[in-house]
């Protein structure tokens, strides 16, 4: 690998750090609106696609069991979401609250999240999900993200 491919690696690799520092900052604006916390929003925007097992969110959430833990607690104190136990799985869905709130907070997220792509048009955003495909050596499908 020659130097200057190196660099322009390391650069790469720094804009996309940039970008994902400046849209967690973001998001968590957003999620403040709310009166929630970043989590707590990634909580509603996961559950709002469908009941999953509180490991599952842990696991999509990069979240030690302790931690998601503490975060279902207090998210069923707010009446954002409610628990349900079936022998040792612990479903969590959201209540109507939480729902309310998912019906407000996901489209204002979606379009935050797409205003950073409003100068690509379609074919170039199509090469850089590509492109990003490539990079993680995972083969998605078109209908992934």
């Amino acid at each position: 690998m020659e130097r200057e491919d190196i660099v322009d690696s390391i650069l790469i690799w720094f804009k996309i750090s940039d970008i994902h520092s400046e849209n967690i900052r973001e998001a968590g604006v957003i999620a403040k609106d709310f009166g929630l916390t970043l989590a707590q929003s990634d909580v509603i925007a996961q559950l709002g696609i469908r009941e999953m097992t509180q490991n599952e969110l842990a696991e999509r959430l990069l979240i030690t069991k302790g931690g998601i833990s503490q975060l279902m607690q207090t998210m069923e104190y707010l009446g954002l979401i409610e628990r349900r136990q079936d022998w040792k799985t612990k479903y969590v869905t959201l209540t109507d609250k939480g729902k309310e709130i998912h019906d407000r907070l996901v489209p204002e997220l979606e379009r935050f999240q797409g205003e950073y792509f409003n100068g690509l048009s379609i074919k170039e955003k199509k090469m850089m999900l590509e492109m990003l495909r490539k990079i993680s050596g995972k083969k998605e499908k078109n209908n992934e993200t």
